[in-house]
């Protein structure tokens, strides 16, 4: 898997997408400096946690807004996690 400045992911354009063998100490908490959109596009097994909350399950079709600032995070799935991610 190619690690794109740091992150644990691979971009192209809005699509981010992260692979089931990606080290789950590399999906940390992180905070980010803009409010954000984000849409499954595929992926199994995969769940997303905001600080202070339980996992959500990510769901081919699911979308969450990320307010800026709030600390997130995901959690590893089984197949390769794919995002499309709308700066707002």
């Amino acid at each position: 898997m190619e690690i794109i400045s740091g992150n644990p992911y691979e971009e192209e354009g809005n699509i981010r997408t992260f692979y089931s063998n990606v080290a789950t100490d590399d999906l940390v908490w992180h905070r980010d400096g803009e409010d954000r959109k984000i849409t499954v596009v595929e992926g199994e097994a995969w769940q997303f946690q905001f600080n202070g909350s339980l996992p959500i399950e990510l769901r081919e079709g699911k979308e969450l807004m990320i307010p800026k600032n709030m600390y997130h995070r995901i959690i590893k799935g089984k197949t390769k996690l794919v995002l499309q991610i709308e700066k707002i």
